[in-house]
């Protein structure tokens, strides 16, 4: 793999989407060929998977599986391929959300979650990760005012303030990839975490 693969991670209103679109917008400008996708997603079959997992109801051990069904078709047509062209790969949502959700959301064994990660891309974690740290109330205002809330934005608070949790453990274990974004800031402010961020590695 030559290209580079940095994933934006967070819970539901945390407010990746607009930063992701500009942290592509400025790696392009410096000259990255870049491919910008979303888990679960960005592949017609993962896109399929993704709208039954927002919408059909399903036991959290199905859930599970269903994403790394999504996330093995998708590493094989568009992330995997993009690397070894030499792109960057700037994706909303990979595995430690899967962690984060599935894990510490649902209570899936994270046993299991380890020998799927392991299973469909042991050899392959992103080079930088942005997490978007945001209190579950705050996050919760900003989806109640934003859209219609799918099947995941309707779980309660302690669900979400569970997945807070699990990002944070999931930083923790991996200091180095895993950089803390304090969302709760305004848009300009959080935008000049991420260039600090982006600067320190010389990106």
């Amino acid at each position: 793999m030559t290209g580079r693969f940095i994933t934006f991670e967070g819970i539901d209103g945390a407010g990746k989407s607009t930063h992701i679109e500009a942290l592509a917008r400025r790696l392009a400008a410096r000259g990255a060929t870049i491919v910008q996708t979303r888990e679960p997603g960005g592949t017609p079959l993962a896109e399929a998977l993704r709208e039954m997992l927002l919408t059909a109801p399903m036991d959290a051990m199905t859930e599970a599986l269903l994403v790394f069904a999504a996330r093995r078709d998708h590493l094989r047509q568009v992330i995997r391929p993009a690397l070894q062209r030499g792109e960057t790969v700037v994706c909303d949502r990979y595995t430690d959300a899967t962690f984060a959700y599935q894990g510490g959301g649902r209570g899936t064994d994270l046993g299991l979650l380890r020998e799927l990660e392991a299973r469909v891309h042991g050899d392959l974690q992103p080079d930088l990760t942005l997490w978007f740290d945001l209190p579950a109330e705050i996050a919760a205002d900003r989806r109640a005012r934003a859209r219609a809330a799918d099947r995941f934005e309707r779980e309660d608070l302690a669900f979400f303030e569970r997945v807070r949790a699990a990002y944070e453990a999931r930083r923790a274990a991996a200091p180095a990839r895993i950089v803390r974004i304090d969302s709760s800031r305004t848009r300009d402010e959080v935008a000049r975490q991420i260039d600090a961020v982006m600067e320190a590695r010389g990106w």
